[in-house]
């Protein structure tokens, strides 16, 4: 409630500044028939000539000193208010007594301030200001019957000028009240306008879609930044056809509104669009664009989450019964009953092998987020990895090379980049022509020295163009033995660490590339 009444108690200067610009009018118009000599306000029957003039110039000064300071010193309002009430109070009721009581009309000039102020004020002060009126009115009426033998009748028009002045103050402030609460809520929606405006103009600017508005003729009336990011520079007023020709086609052609179509954006990419008409009389169309990318990849991401709670509840059922069977395996291997048994029991082991792997593969995705990351010399990790690699393979040393200057950092989880490595090595070796250097591992300091660069590349037949799309999905492998899950949970590791894995173009073999930051973790 009080903010209430001190944003309205702000609203008040601006009308009182008005009366008091009324009331200085008012007083220079009086000054100015006081300058006449026929006027008969220049004289009054209390005071002689000059003091007169004097009594007017005060008034005019009393009345300027007021609006300079609702101008210029908006405090006090009730004391600024009451002190020019009481002003006009005394000046009317002086000119109106020496002008010949209530019969000379002046008594409607306080009609007029009553309601000014009346208007503005607050509260029971406009009764006040009232009752002070009536007083100063029939005082002067009375007094004016008995020392200067005004009509006796007077009184009865004095008194209904007094009840005027209730029923003006009264209904100029009901009024009052009315346009005030009005004016607030008129400021309050304005307001919540303006901060619904911002928001939307906010959210607008951070969406990860594109938004173009545009009139009939495909000029661009307004733009968010992702859209000038898909399509290039969008100024106001560009025409359509030079960044998008394809959305220009479809407005001209008007045949594809509310349905989604693809299109090319500035680096190639490709993009959807939606195309919808706005209720604005002007005829604008409102245009969504979004990345094709980004949309399969969220879809991919939903893909993974409802797949990871399933596949993580079910590798936990099957690890138990797993391990039992595989022990069964191992005591009916102990019976020695013949070949065709040891060749049934080997194919047990090896799927009993395989489903241990997919388990533990499909339960690593669920600890991607617990990472311990550090600065790692890539030259000791990789030699590390090489050598528990080689051992537990059983591989000559020589079909790997290795070339890591030592003073190459990265931040990663130690035991993230060898699970990383031992994925991708591992695929190089598989697909590998088994050479001495057949499988490349050599480091390098990216285009801006902020992240480093290692490199995975083997001397096969490469990847077929066919499949480079679906090589990091899960659960997918050209390989019979595969689980599908290697180059997929590589590429999971490798984004909780802040890093990226991809698949770079090669004319012979595989040729993979893992960036991380070189800068410190913290």
């Amino acid at each position: 409630m009080s903010d209430w009444l001190s944003s309205t108690w702000e609203a008040s200067w601006r009308p009182f500044q008005y009366f008091n610009f009324y009331r200085l009018l008012l007083a220079g118009l009086v000054l100015l028939a006081a300058l006449l000599p026929e006027s008969q306000i220049s004289t009054f029957h209390l005071v002689s000539v000059s003091g007169s003039f004097l009594v007017i110039l005060v008034y005019v000064c009393l009345v300027f000193g007021g609006l300079i300071l609702s101008i210029y010193w908006q405090r006090r309002f009730n004391i600024q208010l009451t002190v020019q009430v009481f002003a006009d109070v005394f000046f009317v009721s002086l000119l109106m007594f020496s002008l010949g009581g209530v019969s000379s009309g002046m008594g409607t000039l306080l009609l007029v301030s009553l309601a000014s102020a009346s208007l503005v004020g607050r509260g029971r002060l406009v009764l006040f200001y009232a009752a002070v009126a009536t007083l100063a009115t029939l005082l002067v009426q009375v007094f004016g019957i008995l020392a200067h033998n005004f009509d006796a009748g007077s009184v009865v028009q004095a008194g209904f000028l007094s009840a005027g002045f209730f029923a003006t103050a009264i209904l100029a402030r009901m009024l009052g009240q009315r346009v005030m609460i009005n004016e607030e809520l008129a400021r309050q929606r304005g307001e919540s306008l303006e901060n619904q405006s911002r928001i939307s103009q906010r959210v607008v600017e951070r969406m990860q879609d594109g938004v173009l508005v545009v009139d009939r003729e495909a000029r661009v009336q307004r733009c968010n930044p992702m859209a000038e990011a898909m399509l290039g520079s969008l100024p106001v007023g560009a025409n359509l056809a030079v960044h998008a020709p394809e959305l220009t086609d479809v407005l001209t052609g008007q045949k594809l509104l509310g349905r989604q179509f693809e299109i090319s954006g500035v680096d190639g990419q490709r993009l959807q669009a939606r195309i919808e008409e706005t209720a604005s009389t002007s005829g604008e169309i409102l245009i969504f664009i979004e990345d094709v990318g980004r949309i399969r990849e969220q879809a991919q991401q939903l893909k993974l989450a409802s797949l990871g709670r399933l596949t993580a509840s079910i590798a936990h059922e099957i690890r138990n019964p797993l391990s039992a069977i595989g022990h069964a395996g191992e005591l009916l291997r102990e019976e020695r009953r013949g070949v065709m048994q040891d060749r049934l029991l080997n194919i047990l082991a090896d799927n009993v092998a395989r489903l241990d792997r997919i388990v533990a593969d499909v339960l690593e995705l669920g600890r991607r987020e617990r990472t311990q990351q550090e600065m790692l010399s890539l030259q000791e990790a990789c030699e590390q990895f090489m050598d528990n690699f080689l051992v537990s393979e059983g591989l000559d040393t020589r079909i790997l090379e290795l070339d890591v200057a030592n003073d190459l950092y990265v931040c990663f989880d130690r035991a993230h980049l060898h699970q990383v490595l031992w994925n991708l090595v591992g695929n190089a070796v598989r697909y590998s022509q088994g050479k001495p250097s057949s499988v490349r591992i050599y480091a390098r300091a990216g285009a801006n020295r902020e992240r480093v660069e290692l490199h995975v590349l083997d001397d096969g037949a490469g990847i077929p163009e066919a499949v480079k799309e679906q090589i990091f999905e899960p659960f997918f492998t050209t390989h019979h033995k595969g689980t599908g899950l290697g180059l997929f949970i590589a590429r999971e590791l490798c984004e909780a660490n802040a890093a990226s894995l991809e698949l770079l173009p090669n004319n012979k073999g595989g040729h993979f590339v893992i960036s991380g930051r070189a800068e410190s973790c913290r």
